[in-house]
């Protein structure tokens, strides 16, 4: 029996938050069951997601960040998200510089509102992690994020560390 899901098949990259969205509104439109294979270009610099699975409540999303990689501080405030690590280590950090390490099998539960940030251990491998997103209210927008000032905040912003993606075309993550 196949799998129907090729085994050469590699989600695209989303580059910004509206192709994020599109991408989560098209899938959700299926009310079969989804099925999708976590499989993604390593990255020698920056990060990248690459939309799995959507649902009207729920979305999963591989991303992956190059060693050293990083975010801002910030908060979700429309979704609860879970991120899953699947390889690398991470530190998130809280709002009043509380640290956790984190590493792979470790899980992180967002709700929404919670201020974090975090950034992929140096010197390690290429940090992956499975988020898994629910939405609050599935008609507003899903990706809002706010900074620490409660301000509007984009996630592919230079203010939340955003460098263009280097990807290593011999490793993958699979």
């Amino acid at each position: 029996m196949s799998s129907g899901i090729s085994e050469r098949f590699i989600a695209p990259i989303v580059h910004n938050a509206r192709e994020w969205t599109n991408a989560m509104t098209e899938m959700a439109r299926s009310e079969l069951p989804s099925f999708f294979h976590m499989r993604a270009r390593l990255p020698t610099r920056g990060r990248t997601n690459q939309v799995l699975g959507a649902s009207r409540y729920m979305n999963v999303v591989l991303k992956t960040y190059a060693s050293g990689g990083e975010n801002e501080l910030h908060a979700h405030t429309n979704e609860d998200h879970l991120f899953v690590v699947m390889q690398g280590a991470a530190t998130f950090y809280g709002p009043r510089g509380e640290a956790r390490q984190v590493a792979r099998n470790d899980c992180v539960l967002l709700p929404a509102g919670a201020c974090y940030r975090f950034q992929a251990r140096e010197g390690d491998e290429p940090l992956v992690m499975l988020r898994v997103g629910a939405a609050h209210d599935p008609d507003a927008d899903i990706l809002a994020r706010v900074d620490e000032e409660g301000r509007p905040f984009d996630g592919y912003s230079k203010e939340n560390k955003e460098v263009p993606v280097v990807l290593d075309p011999e490793r993958l993550f699979e």
